[in-house]
């Protein structure tokens, strides 16, 4: 009995998608299995924010952030920060340079951060772009890796905020995604760093395992980063602060205190000198509850 072509492609059909949704599976696996691999920070040890220069932590710390460029802490569990929608002061000449097309202007003027002038914000407003710049931040993510980090921080996920409308929260969160992404992919894991009306995503739709809340006493935001992370949640309050959310004067020891009355017993709670300097400098700051 002869068969025509169409009879031969309503016989392959159901074995073809079989192997296809099969192969989607295997995917699907291996990707899961990728994310179990990736060890979160405990939830129940000191953290430690050393951005300013490392130094030896103090007994009783269990998990320490340094820059990218600097070597991870002996014996901790290490966050590797990594400035991923701005650029570093230090390198903002480099970026000027080499890759202007990458940072976002508005009427041919590059954009600053407001509060630090020296930060130029990274341009993630179409995919384009955010390849181009994954390719400067992902190999970045994979140093980290080789070099022992456990986790990665990348900085201003609300970039967008400060970008008089240039940039947008959606450019924002799915270069946020490619970066959780890169950093699974090397065994790392990855915190939310910022934006805390982004957390009920965070962890399902963009991929963070864990949040660096800077100051979220002051702005109210703590709670936020809870409900999704729980005791993965790491608060640093600072020894400047004059001012409330509302722009109200506080005393930064009183922020301070109310966090840990507040937390204390349920997150790891520290407080810093704004530089972030190593310990035994100058104006060195360093509290825990």
């Amino acid at each position: 009995m002869s068969v025509t072509l169409r009879e031969k492609a309503a016989m392959l059909l159901p074995r073809i998608l079989t192997r296809l949704v099969a192969a989607a599976l295997s995917l699907s696996a291996i990707g899961t299995a990728a994310a179990a691999d990736v060890a979160f920070p405990p939830a129940d040890r000191q953290i430690d924010y050393q951005l300013g220069g490392a130094y030896k932590p103090a007994d009783g710390v269990g998990i320490v952030v340094r820059d990218r460029l600097a070597a991870p802490a002996a014996g901790k569990y290490n966050v590797c920060y990594v400035n991923a929608f701005q650029t570093q002061p230090s390198e903002a000449s480099w970026w000027l340079k080499t890759h202007p097309d990458l940072l976002a202007r508005k009427n041919g003027t590059h954009i600053v951060d407001p509060d630090w002038p020296d930060e130029y914000l990274l341009d993630t407003s179409s995919a384009k772009k955010r390849d181009a710049l994954l390719a400067i931040v992902g190999p970045w993510i994979d140093r980290c890796a080789k070099d022992g980090f456990n986790a990665i921080e990348p900085d201003n996920l609300d970039s967008w905020t400060r970008s008089q409308s240039i940039l947008s929260r959606d450019g924002n969160i799915a270069f946020a995604t490619q970066l959780a992404e890169r950093a699974h992919a090397n065994g790392l894991a990855i915190a939310q760093k910022n934006a805390s009306d982004l957390a009920p995503i965070g962890r399902s739709r963009i991929g963070f395992d864990f949040a660096v809340a800077e100051e979220c006493q002051v702005w109210s935001e703590c709670e936020d980063y809870i409900a999704i992370y729980g005791a993965r949640v790491y608060e640093i309050e600072y020894a400047d602060t004059r001012k409330d959310a509302n722009g109200k004067p506080v005393e930064p020891t009183d922020v301070y205190k109310a966090a840990c009355a507040a937390r204390g017993g349920k997150i790891s709670i520290i407080y810093r000198d704004r530089a972030l300097k190593p310990a035994g400098s100058p104006g060195y700051v360093y509290k825990a509850c």
